[in-house]
């Protein structure tokens, strides 16, 4: 199942994160992220899929 949120991840970071975690801090921090620049958001949205 990781496979496939790390491939929505790089595809739409911020709906790999709520798959992880749900609406949380960490589901806004990659909203701001993505808006910001579209590689911030991949990389946290990689790294909070890993860090489970």
């Amino acid at each position: 199942m990781d496979i496939i949120r790390i491939l929505l991840s790089i595809l739409l970071p911020p709906l790999g994160v709520f798959l992880q975690v749900g609406l949380g801090t960490h589901f806004w921090i990659n909203i701001i992220l993505t808006i910001l620049g579209y590689f911030p958001g991949v990389i946290h949205a990689i790294y909070i899929i890993a860090k489970k």
